[in-house]
Order: C-alpha cells, then structure tokens, then sequence
C-alpha cells in the first residue's frame, strides 16, 4: 500500500510552504509556538523538538507528539517519522542585521540559545533537510550555506539575502536578474519596496519579518516537492 510523503515545516505558522507541499499530495504539517494563520492546516502547536522525531497516531485517529509517549488513548500508536523537514529557525539572535546587540545576547546567553537550537534541527535524525536563515553567524558556527538566494529570483520584488543549509536535497534552480528593479519604489502584496526591500522588512512584528516569500515558497515546493517523489518512487504516493 502506498503512503504519502511526509515533510514537517518546522517554525512555520504562515502556512505559505506547508500548503504548498500539501497540494503536491504530500502528507505535510507544520510546527510553530504560534498557531497556524490557516485553521485548517496540519499543525503542531508547540516545540518543534516534541515532534521532530515523528508523531503518534493512534487507531481513532487521534494524533499524540512524539514526546508524550507511545500510548494514546486507544493504546498503542502507531509511530509517523517524518521523510524531509524544512526548517526557519528564529534570527533574531543569529542574522548580521542584528549586530549592533551582539555583545549583550552573548553576556546574557541569548545567543548561544539560539545556535543551539539551530544546531539541534541541523542534527536531526531526519533524511532531507533543509533550513531557511538570513545571511548571520551560523556560517561559522555550523558551516556556510549550500546556496544563497533572494526574493526577485524567484519573481517576487523585492531583495534579501537568504541562506540555505541543504542535507540530501539540491540548490534551487532560479533565474537571476540584476536589473529588475525598474524603479526604487514600486508595490508588492503588503505594502511599498523601499530600495529593493519590502516595507514590511521593518516592521517591528517577527511574523511580517519571517514570512516566506511566495516566489521561494513555491520553487521549495515544486522543486523539492518533485526531487522527493522521484527518490521514493512507486513506493510513495
């Protein structure tokens, strides 16, 4: 009997690359402390590292974190392991934007915490893995990135340099153009471009400056979407 695919979008609660994947067929669920935007995503509410390691299902249906155990409320479950991730973990501490508070997050441990974190989803016991992060110093305290990518390469207007660490999955194909800003400011989804940046960049709220943009939500999904079902096969859905 086939299954489908299954991929956790880790810290994600906007549901832009999630949705996309679930489209493609694939069994895909999102974790985030925050809920997802889309009430009716797949999502985990919660530390991602309650579910990283898969999920238990029971034979009601009803669905356990890893974490809490083998014994759902119909007894034993069945464990669900995840085939690929793709990861954001938070910035705030790592990404060079955030330089000038460096000192401070390492005096008080800020910063250590969150490469840490950032280590501990690298080092998941998971096949293909990937793992979204601005340009910051996890180039040196992990290793530097497969690919760096922006926005307009994937057709959205607006710049901002994004690494990708990449475990058994390839570089994403774009096509890149370096004069496509016919104007400074010009309009996208949210709001003006100032510069080549989106104004939404500097807004103080963390989920407008960690979204995904659409152009790169999508080349994740229909790229790695389609290297994933050609490593599985028939074996998969």
């Amino acid at each position: 009997m086939k299954r489908k695919i299954k991929i956790l979008i880790a810290c994600e609660e906007s549901d832009e690359v999630r949705s996309r994947f679930e489209q493609m067929g694939f069994d895909a669920w999102s974790c985030d402390m925050q809920e997802n935007r889309n009430p009716n995503a797949k999502h985990f509410k919660g530390n991602v590292f309650d579910v990283i390691n898969g999920y238990y299902e029971c034979k009601c249906g009803n669905i356990f974190e890893e974490s809490a155990g083998k014994y759902g409320c119909c007894g034993v479950s069945k464990l669900h392991t995840w085939d690929a991730m793709i990861a954001f973990p938070p910035c705030t501490d790592l990404a060079v934007s955030g330089a000038a508070y460096f000192e401070r997050k390492q005096k008080d441990g800020t910063q250590q915490k969150a490469i840490d974190f950032f280590l501990r989803i690298a080092n998941a016991d998971i096949k293909h893995i990937a793992i979204e992060n601005p340009v910051g110093i996890m180039s040196k305290h992990f290793r530097k990135p497969n690919q760096i990518i922006n926005p307009y390469y994937f057709g959205d207007e607006a710049r901002k340099k994004t690494c990708l660490w990449l475990k058994n999955l390839p570089g994403l194909i774009h096509v890149k153009e370096p004069n496509l800003f016919e104007k400074e400011t010009t309009w996208v989804s949210e709001g003006k471009v100032v510069n080549g940046y989106p104004a939404w960049m500097f807004n103080n709220d963390k989920k407008h400056r960690s979204k995904t943009f659409p152009g790169i939500a999508e080349a994740m999904a229909l790229q790695w979407g389609k290297f994933l079902m050609e490593q599985y096969g028939s074996h998969y859905a």
